[in-house]
């Protein structure tokens, strides 16, 4: 009985052994693949500007902190509905995400699409605000907002007005501007920031709408000068500029920001990593210097939160094309 019980002692052992020699591999091997993991992040613009800038920013924080590597992947084109697809269809594993914005919200309120963005994706982080700010050129005679909005009553329909667009949340904020204000302007659509900012420097446009970021270079430079801010804070690095607000017209509001989503179905556990490497990389006090340098403002907000934001939003730009009469082509 003795050597029975003997031989059973030693059986446990060992089984108790082999079973702890597994988890500790197991646990090595999660470890690992966790740091040697590899993220895609969709992006719905080509390479450069803010969003290219934001993204390398957190993947080089990321990659220091974690060891993950971050891609970029960009897919422009359709409103962002090319690059929405590729992730609403991608494995709902981490490995795959798209930078959102309300460029997408407003693309899914004028016409249908197959990705919606408030159902086909999880929430993971609103990451850094974008300011949008109205801006002419550095010889232009307006020095105020209150100068340009005189001007264009003076001038009806003589002014003009550009931006990225149609359908964007510039063009949006100023017909909304336009509305608020009582002015005739003409509003002058471009492919991109870039020609929309060369007309302005040409002076081939009276003013235009622009995330800050874009114009940035300008501004320090004094080739251009910014009237108004069109969020309901102060620019950062610009607290002297007044916003739209609080110019006169009370209540106008329309934020510019970027944050991340993943495929719907992606597991909780998978989704609460995400959100502790991206919330955490955007709040890093360097992490937060450079974007600044970019004219971008850490500003996160995760998970249900997220989703409660885009809810908002969604609802907010519907609110207003309706008023506005914007619909789709």
């Amino acid at each position: 009985m003795r050597c029975a019980s003997r031989i059973f002692s030693a059986a446990t052992a060992a089984i108790v052994a082999t079973l702890a020699f597994a988890l500790v591999t197991s646990i090595a091997q999660t470890a690992w693949a966790q740091a040697s993991r590899t993220i895609r992040v969709v992006v719905t613009v080509p390479a450069g500007g803010a969003i290219d800038a934001l993204v390398r920013i957190l993947a080089d924080e990321i990659a220091r902190t974690s060891g993950q590597t971050i891609v970029i992947d960009s897919r422009p084109g359709a409103g962002g509905a090319i690059a929405a697809e590729a992730v609403a269809r991608a494995a709902p594993d981490g490995n795959t995400l798209l930078v959102n914005s309300t460029g997408l919200l407003i693309n899914a309120i004028l016409r249908k699409v197959s990705s919606d963005p408030l159902t086909s994706f999880e929430p993971v982080c609103k990451l850094v605000a974008s300011p949008l700010v109205i801006v002419v050129n550095g010889a232009s005679p307006y020095r105020t907002l209150a100068d340009l909005v005189a001007g264009a009553r003076a001038r009806p329909g003589e002014l003009s007005f550009a931006s990225v667009g149609p359908y964007t949340s510039p063009h949006i904020a100023i017909e909304r501007f336009k509305r608020q204000a009582g002015i005739d302007m003409i509003y002058v659509p471009y492919q991109g920031g870039a020609p929309a900012i060369n007309a302005l420097l040409g002076q081939h446009v009276t003013a235009a709408l622009q995330n800050y970021q874009e114009v940035k270079g300008q501004v320090d430079a004094g080739s251009l000068r910014p009237l108004a801010v069109t969020s309901a804070r102060r620019v950062e690095s610009l607290p002297e500029l007044p916003t739209i607000a609080e110019s006169g017209y009370p209540g106008f509001e329309v934020d510019g920001w970027f944050g991340l989503v993943a495929p719907a179905k992606t597991p909780p556990g998978t989704l609460a990593q995400l959100v502790n490497s991206f919330g955490r990389a955007v709040e890093a006090p360097e992490v937060k210097a450079k974007l600044a340098l970019q004219a971008l403002y850490a500003d996160a907000h995760c998970g249900s939160d997220f989703a409660a934001y885009m809810r908002r939003q969604y609802d907010e730009y519907a609110r207003m094309m309706r008023e506005l009469n914007i619909k789709g082509e």
